[in-house]
Order: structure tokens, then sequence, then C-alpha cells
């Protein structure tokens, strides 16, 4: 039997900030050369994001002119608007205090949209890298859920922005094995507790386009209720032949330090048809669900690929939305995909993720139950 993802909940911080809004914080942090200030408008505005949701309520209060704001787990804006420099502990402090009530809102979300009693899931699977503890999101998850003491639970950590697919790579698998299996997969991530100011073009282009948000999917070969699904056909991952130091992921004393060169859309450009091709082989996708690092690293796969515009359309409105929300975001592509009521049964959809290494993961999935 096919196992197939039967829903696909979504939360996302309440505090929102529009790209412009953003931008001019940034670019008004002291001690920012000419130089700095110029690459921070540029890398905004050339991000096609309009918005993004953060945990940072008191950065958006800043940016949107009320400094007396209180933030929401982690002062991140000081007097003026100034941008605050926590310490790791402080950051990962907070990531403790809000990923686990965004885990549990999307997949309370996911449950009811597939009709599944929480006593029904079998099986955990986390994904976050933006923050760590333990006992971990899986614990928490099952604590808030209310789901039986005996799920199995699983977390893939630090796998970067890739790392849903594996997680549903994860849950198909399990439900080969075990065709009665239900597999909660969810992932969380706080991304913005890693911004700082910086005259470092990586850190500008860092904080140009990383957002908050979480996605999760219940997936099972069983059928809780009729409506759309997205069957899980096959997965793939391929390393690249470069770019090893060009997406990397580490901890810092005042932070995550994420590292993103203006190489990786080149690399992924130059290796994308032939990581594909090898996966898709003589399939032929109707669309794609691509994971938008940011709107260059869409343009790459469209050149690449040499797909019509259209064929990236769900992935580029999900980065106009909400930004890059790291793994979460290709979970919120596919629900889109999975929620359009147009579209037919049978259709093909390739989906692609980009996590540090490089590393390409991919998914074929097809759409089925909606007529």
């Amino acid at each position: 039997m096919t196992a197939s993802i039967l829903s696909i909940g979504t939360a996302v911080p309440p505090a929102r900030v529009s790209q412009s809004a953003a931008r001019d914080v940034f670019a008004a942090q002291p001690g920012l050369s000419r130089i700095s200030q110029r690459l921070i408008h540029a890398a905004f505005d050339a991000s096609a994001i309009d918005h993004r949701n953060t945990v940072l309520a008191d950065l958006v209060a800043a940016a949107n002119g009320d400094t007396d704001a209180a933030g929401d787990g982690m002062p991140a804006a000081g007097a003026g608007g100034t941008i605050l420099v926590p310490s790791t502990g402080e950051r990962n402090d907070a990531y403790i205090r809000l990923a686990p009530p965004l885990f549990a809102e999307a997949s309370a979300r996911a449950l009811a949209e597939a009709s599944v009693p929480p006593d029904e899931v079998t099986h955990v699977v986390t994904v976050s890298c933006t923050g760590m503890f333990a006992p971990g999101p899986d614990f928490r998850l099952v604590k808030d859920l209310g789901l039986p003491i005996s799920v199995e639970r699983y977390h893939i950590g630090f796998m970067g922005c890739a790392a849903a697919l594996p997680g549903l790579r994860a849950a198909a698998r399990i439900c080969a094995a075990q065709p009665d299996a239900v597999v909660l997969v969810a992932a969380t991530e706080l991304c913005t507790l890693h911004i700082r100011s910086s005259e470092d073009p990586q850190q500008i282009v860092s904080a140009s386009v990383f957002a908050d948000g979480a996605a999760a999917a219940v997936v099972s070969a069983r059928a809780f209720r009729d409506g759309p699904r997205l069957d899980l056909d096959r997965f793939g991952t391929i390393l690249t032949s470069e770019g090893e130091s060009d997406m990397v992921w580490t901890i810092g004393d005042e932070g995550f330090d994420m590292v993103l060169t203006a190489e990786v859309p080149r690399i992924i450009g130059r290796e994308i048809r032939d990581a594909v091709g090898s996966f898709l082989g003589e399939d032929v996708p109707d669309i794609w669900a691509v994971h938008p690092g940011g709107r260059s690293v869409l343009d790459r796969v469209e050149s690449g690929l040499a797909l019509e515009p259209e064929a990236l359309a769900a992935s580029r409105d999900v980065l106009r939305r909400q930004g890059n929300m790291s793994s979460a975001t290709i979970l919120f592509i596919l629900r889109d995909l999975l929620l359009d009521g147009e579209a037919p049964d049978g259709e093909r959809i390739a989906a692609l993720a980009f996590g540090p290494g490089l590393t390409v993961e991919s998914a074929l999935l097809t759409r089925a139950g909606a007529a």
C-alpha cells in the first residue's frame, strides 16, 4: 500500500512585518557603513518577499514605530529600534518556550483536517534546526496533544531547509513496514531568533529572507475520510559536487551562524538538471514544489530545468507571503497544492529542497482522492 499525505496543517507566530519595514529597521542600525546600508536595501528589495512572520514581536513593533511594545520571549529590539545581541543560550531559551506551541498548533490542525483522532497516531517525526533541547519537541508534542505514551518518536535535527523531505521519507518507510501506521511529521523553525545586525553580506542576505513558521503532515496508508491526498511515490537524495562550505549552519556565541554564499544559487543552477534527471528518469511532473531558499534559487531552478514560469507559481507565492521558514516551507507549498480544488487526480508533483552540503532532497507525489 502507498503511504499518502492526508493533510497538512500550518501555524505562524502572530507578529507579522512587511519586508519594507524590516528593511528600514536593519538599514537604520547604528555603525553601518553606507555600502552596507545600500546592500541591505538591495537584498531586501530583491527578495520577492512581501511579508514575514516572527516570534520577535518587539522587533516588529519597532519596525511599525511602536518602540514601547513588549517582546514575547526574547528581547530583540532596544531603544530606538536597535537590534539587541542576546547570547546563544538566551536565544535557545526562547526557542524552548516558543517552538512547542507552534509544533502543537500545526499538528492539531493537521490531525483535525485528516479526521484522525490523536489516539490513532503511532509515530511522531519532528524536524527543526533552529533550536535544541531534551526531552525535545517530539516529547512535547506527545504531551501537548495527548498522544498515546507508546508513540514511537524520532527527531531530525540540524539538517537545514531540506529536512522536511527526509521526514516524509521516514514516514513513508515506516508505513511500508507497518501498514497500519499513522505518522505525524511536524517541522517548526524559529529562524529569526538568530538574526543580528551585521555588515557581513551573508548575514544581510540571511536577515532578508528568513522567517518563522510551523507545518505538520499526517502520513498513512489508511483512509480516515474522503478527500484529496498526496501519494508519496518515491524519494531521492543527491550530494552536489561542490558547496560544502557555501551553505553552512553552525553554533556561535551570539546565535546560530548561517553561511549562505552567492555561490549557492549558481551551484544549484549548474547541477540541478543532473540531480533531478537521475531522480525522475522518464517521469515528467505536471507541477513543482521547490523550496524557495530565495528568489535567486527559484530563478536558477527554473532556468536550469527549462521550466515554464507557472511551474513554480506555488513556490513563489509562499516565498512572497511568508519568506523562507527553513524546513517548514516546503510543507506550506505542498499544502497549497493539496488544497487546490481545480487540480485533477493523477497530477504528478516533484518536490525539491536544498540543505547544507549542498544536499538536494527530492520527492515525487501524485494527487489522488479529489474526484
